[in-house]
């Protein structure tokens, strides 16, 4: 799932007090060392081979900035989750992050090992703890230049790369695009394109698997949701989602189109995320789709009050069993290992409703 997604706003967390940072909470830093290839728990890393990089390194980060380093980074601190699972990925362990504990529950992908330093929310990062950490590069994520964020940080000696959060004109291609940025800061460019091999291998066989498939119809919408003021709220992705570009790329045809938006949407689609937002009649829109939506098991889950409903019931995809829950902590801005994740989601989903 995507919630609580954290979007280009965040400024209000860092605050600036007679021109300086100030810290928000007092998180006590742990005693952390340079992370490294064998500091990773990722069973993949366990066997890797793949080679870091040594000397010098310049790039253009997401938001056209020039980022130099003398040497790639050993002591990364992230301040966004896709960015975290990035750097696991790349058997690279963060000494410090935001918002661990959040990370564990939204993202499964990539298990945070004990002991990094958690700087606080992704919105109110405790600068104090975050500097303590020593990182000799901080990761973060940006839709420009200007982000009050990256004003703030630059304003200390640590190098600060900027990624890219979404692009809707090209999900996939930018979730790769700051996975590799990632690489390049690390120096873990080798390892990079070997898991980048094998998420294009993955979906080439997801998508092969698929093709001989007899379904009712290949239009289907993601969606996910939550509570508010007792009532549930529906977030449809649309087209320029990550988890919506995935099943295109399987053989599927997105259902929720602008037109669908303008009648049923509140305020449009985010053009970065290509997320909108509805209620459950909403849902009627897509009509025999097929529906996928985001697993919750926390104690406010819409989706349970989501069952009891019976506009939801009626629909189509769930009378004929076409409605499917994806496995909680699928993280849908998530990078390579996410992403393989939601692929399987749906493989096992739309499988089983064949086979049935």
């Amino acid at each position: 799932m995507i919630r609580p997604l954290r979007l280009a706003s965040v400024a209000a967390a860092l605050l600036v007090v007679a021109g300086g940072l100030a810290a928000c909470g007092t998180t006590q830093v742990a005693d952390t060392t340079p992370s490294a290839a064998a500091d990773a728990t990722s069973a993949s890393c366990a066997d890797d081979t793949t080679t870091t990089a040594t000397g010098p390194v310049t790039l253009t980060d997401g938001v056209g900035r020039t980022v130099t380093l003398d040497a790639p980074a050993k002591r990364v601190a992230v301040l966004e989750w896709q960015q975290i699972e990035d750097a696991l990925t790349l058997c690279v362990t963060p000494v410090a992050v935001s918002d661990a504990a959040g990370y564990a529950v939204y993202d499964t992908a990539e298990t945070l090992p004990e002991g990094v330093t958690d700087i606080g929310t992704r919105g109110e990062p405790d600068l104090d703890a975050l500097y303590a950490a020593k990182p000799d590069l901080i990761i973060v994520e940006a839709f420009s230049a200007d982000d009050d964020t990256l004003k703030q940080l630059e304003k200390r000696d640590v190098p600060v790369l900027a990624t890219l959060g979404a692009d809707g004109a090209d999900p996939i291609g930018n979730m790769k695009d700051v996975f590799s940025m990632i690489a390049t800061a690390t120096g873990r460019t080798d390892r990079a394109a070997q898991v980048l091999d094998e998420f294009d291998a993955h979906l080439a066989k997801a998508k092969a698997q698929l093709a001989d498939a007899t379904l009712a119809t290949t239009d289907f919408l993601f969606f996910d949701g939550w509570i508010e003021g007792g009532n549930v709220v529906i977030r449809p992705y649309s087209t320029g989602s990550l988890f919506t570009a995935l099943g295109e790329e399987l053989g599927l045809t997105a259902a929720w189109t602008d037109e669908i938006n303008s009648a049923y949407g509140d305020g449009g689609v985010d053009p970065a995320y290509g997320l909108a937002q509805t209620d459950i009649e909403g849902l009627t829109a897509v009509g025999s789709a097929n529906l996928f939506y985001s697993d919750d098991d926390t104690p406010d889950s819409y989706v349970t009050e989501l069952k009891k409903n019976s506009i939801f019931t009626s629909l189509p995809a769930v009378k004929e069993g076409r409605a499917h829950a994806f496995p909680s902590g699928v993280w849908g801005a998530g990078g390579p290992r996410s992403c393989e994740q939601a692929i399987d989601a749906y493989v096992d989903a739309l499988s089983a409703a064949n086979q049935g």
